[in-house]
């Protein structure tokens, strides 16, 4: 059992807290950090600090209700929102974004996104990819997973990819390395202590399958010197080689780059410093701070007006060279009472996006970090009448886009007078993923993986890249 712990600080609630943070894993063959990581280092692209921050609206988002409104529409289409007018000449977003509405030039509002496979699952906007592409042979990769196999390295001191979608290390997997194998799986770290929310009945059932006792340590043992630790490594290796040649399932290749990750995190200490809360100055903690009584109410699923720290860890991570973060923020899946659960999500979204991109661009990162906003697909653009909720729309939804060099300020798309269908620029899952590939230096339509067959597939095998933001 290891756990990440910070001293205790108070917070500008006034509430004394321990930053406590696990790192969620499951032990094998006795080596637990080494299996825990189930990810490789990213060196970067050259010498840069390029990285994407992937921030999914989990349960999917109300296009018509942020960034999409139709005020001219039957009030039965266009709900209880008002639109406000943003940074963005003749561009309104929904009265609950105010935040965003004050920065929306440092964003690309994608209002016709298309193509989505309805599946209430994350992977299409880990991957681009329906889960059921290649699912022969293991299925497509999330672009996390990508990015450690095109650019990691165990002997970086933080793992490229950590997926914090839900929070859990064992809890919907939406991150998942498909045919490229356990080597390049993500870093989950398990926040349950730190983001308390309480999870879908499905999501319950999968965690008490897998069991409660995957979390270890990721500071080094005092007793333990880094040296002793190098050795004992390098032994491991030698004599796990034999079996390495003879290992046809990939855990073996696995657990050799594991372990090699776990020992330059363990001596480093740097990556367990970035999820280390109580390391981050007060000034930057009161930039992440939303005070919970501007909040109001909470669906039972729904996050706390402190998941905005989310959006402070990624930061961090990216900063501590961590060049894929997952963060999801949850709960959209309005199937009733859509307007007083939008009142207490959409202002977590408003003020976590706002405090993230102008951070980074206080610090000079944003050109760097490329930050998308999504969810799995809209929602439908009538409220039912008998619930109060908006059901699950894959026929059109949203994204935003910051950040990464991207010719931002602008609008890209539109939709009918219902918020229904796009009828102009009409943009995809892989055309968004094909830009931030673009991003990162990467050509996705070029660029190729083996699968385990010994066939090359391309990171996307179709999408273009979104010229209105290269």
């Amino acid at each position: 059992m290891l756990s990440i712990l910070g001293d205790k600080f108070t917070q500008c609630d006034g509430v004394t807290r321990r930053s406590f943070l696990t790192a969620g894993a499951t032990g094998f063959l006795g080596l637990s950090l080494a299996d825990l990581l189930q990810a490789e280092a990213i060196s970067g692209v050259g010498s840069s600090n390029k990285a994407i921050i992937n921030v999914h609206l989990d349960g999917g988002p109300p296009h018509m209700d942020m960034v999409d409104l139709k005020p001219d529409a039957p009030s039965e289409i266009r709900g209880e929102f008002s639109p406000i007018s943003s940074r963005i000449p003749g561009f309104q977003v929904g009265e609950l974004m105010p935040r965003i509405a004050s920065i929306a030039n440092r964003f690309a509002f994608i209002r016709s996104l298309i193509q989505s496979a309805g599946r209430h699952d994350g992977f299409q906007c880990q991957s681009g990819f329906n889960v059921k592409d290649l699912q022969a042979i293991g299925g497509r990769p999330a672009m996390g997973c990508v990015l450690n196999k095109l650019l990691g390295s165990p002997d970086d001191t933080a793992p490229a990819f950590v997926d914090m979608m839900q929070g859990r290390p064992l809890v919907r997997n939406s991150s998942r390395p498909g045919f490229l194998g356990p080597s390049f799986k993500p870093f989950r770290p398990d926040m349950s202590a730190l983001f308390q929310r309480e999870l879908e009945t499905g999501m319950k059932g999968e965690l008490a399958r897998l069991g409660q006792d995957h979390t270890v340590s990721m500071r080094l043992n005092p007793a333990l010197e880094a040296g002793r630790l190098s050795n004992r490594t390098q032994l491991l290796s030698q004599l796990d080689s034999l079996r390495g040649e003879i290992d046809a399932t990939g855990m073996m290749s696995a657990m050799d780059r594991f372990t090699q990750q776990a020992v330059g995190i363990l001596t480093s200490g740097r990556f367990a410093d970035a999820m280390d809360m109580s390391k981050e100055p007060e000034s930057g903690r009161k930039h992440y701070y939303l005070d919970p009584a501007s909040v109001p109410g909470r669906h039972v699923t729904s996050d706390l007006p402190n998941a905005v720290t989310k959006f402070l860890l990624a930061r961090r991570l990216v900063e501590a060279g961590v060049r894929c973060v997952s963060v999801s923020i949850s709960d959209f899946d309005t199937h009733s009472a859509n307007f007083p659960r939008m009142k207490q999500m959409l202002p977590i979204v408003d003020f976590g996006l706002h405090a993230l991109i102008t951070d980074l661009e206080q610090r000079g990162m944003l050109d760097d970090v490329s930050v998308v906003v999504w969810g799995e697909f809209g929602r439908t653009p009538r409220i039912d009448a008998k619930t109060g909720g908006r059901h699950h729309w894959p026929r059109v939804g949203m994204a935003m886009l910051a950040g990464g060099g991207m010719q931002v300020d602008q609008v890209i798309g539109s939709t009918d007078r219902t918020a229904s269908s796009a009828i102009n620029r009409p943009i995809t899952y892989k055309d968004v993923f094909a830009t931030l590939y673009h991003n990162l230096g990467i050509d996705a339509s070029r660029t190729t993986l083996i699968d385990t067959t010994g066939r090359p597939q391309y990171l996307l095998d179709e999408g273009s890249l979104i010229r209105e933001l290269v």
